[in-house]
């Protein structure tokens, strides 16, 4: 007779758990292939027909807002500002400037002095 004879197996049930919860399962190789496939079917389809007649579905052109584009063309500037100021710094600069700024922080970090001596 073993010891581990009375153990019953499976996952432990915590109180209060839900039980309906699942885990997802993960997307097979295949699943993702039937999936592209299917959109590029799906795709050359609505390319095919547009060519034929105008009984297909009116292809919707997204246009943006002119506040849309004034934000886009902002964004662009400042990330273009930020890469040319990082790009003007070497390593040796951004080292020195960091060990510069941990030099005037306060010595509130440090490990305490504690004991004799």
């Amino acid at each position: 007779m073993s010891a581990y004879e009375n153990v019953t197996g499976g996952s432990l049930k915590l109180k209060g758990e839900d039980s309906s919860i699942k885990k997802k399962k993960k997307k097979s190789k295949k699943d993702k292939e039937k999936l592209s496939a299917a959109f590029q079917s799906a795709l050359r389809e609505e390319t095919g027909s547009g060519s034929d007649s105008g009984s297909s579905k009116p292809i919707r052109v997204v246009t943006k807002t002119a506040a849309e584009l004034k934000f886009e063309e902002t964004r662009r500037k400042r990330q273009e500002e930020k890469v040319k100021k990082a790009a003007t710094k070497s390593h040796k600069e951004k080292v020195a400037e960091f060990n510069q700024k941990l030099e005037e922080m306060t010595e509130h970090y440090d490990i305490p002095k504690v004991g004799p001596g």
